[in-house]
């Protein structure tokens, strides 16, 4: 069995403040690439991600869209009960529609946050039950996931786990090769 875990860059980070930007087309349509790839291979039984907004959230949405054509499951986990619960009514709901989506949904604690040391275990908890992750990160721009990047880091220390990037140069050619695609559908209809 092999369970993926997905992380990456939350969408403020991204300059990303709307559902129609097509900077999330692109994410998307990276992500499902390396998913298919991964599918076709044999080598993805699950994609396993966290709900931050963002790459997390853009991660579930293709890997439920895959469902169609491929045998693939999708888990959301937290660190922490309640999440959600200080973002605005918007995106509560949207993630309430993507949780109701997901073949699993877990919190790695049992609690609403309390302490920094519940994003420790979240993280230590996604490195055990998973067999490789896929970050949306580029070292040259660390924000937020680099406490995720170090602490995968750290892990491949003592154990085998593999860890793939899509940096902001694979995006990029990730967007053209959408445009091409896109462009050349457009004419054969």
């Amino acid at each position: 069995m092999q369970r993926l875990w997905v992380t990456g860059y939350r969408s403020y980070e991204l300059n990303v403040f709307g559902d129609k930007d097509p900077k999330i087309t692109v994410i998307k349509y990276a992500l499902s690439n390396y998913f298919k790839a991964r599918l076709d291979d044999g080598e993805l039984d699950w994609i396993i991600t966290g709900a931050n907004l963002g790459v997390e959230q853009w991660a579930a949405q293709a890997g439920i869209e895959l469902r169609k054509d491929y045998p693939v499951r999708v888990s959301i986990m937290t660190p922490y009960e309640e999440f959600a619960n200080r973002w605005n009514e918007n995106n509560q709901a949207a993630f309430l529609n993507l949780k109701n989506q997901v073949d699993f949904f877990a919190s790695t604690s049992n609690t609403p946050y309390q302490r920094p040391m519940q994003l420790r275990n979240y993280q230590n908890f996604m490195l055990r039950h998973t067999d490789r992750a896929l970050m949306i990160y580029d070292e040259e721009h660390p924000g937020k996931p680099k406490y995720d990047f170090n602490s995968i880091r750290r892990y491949q220390k003592d154990h085998e786990y593999q860890l793939d990037l899509i940096d902001f140069y694979d995006l990029q050619d990730a967007a053209e090769e959408y445009q091409e695609n896109h462009e050349s559908n457009n004419f054969s209809q």
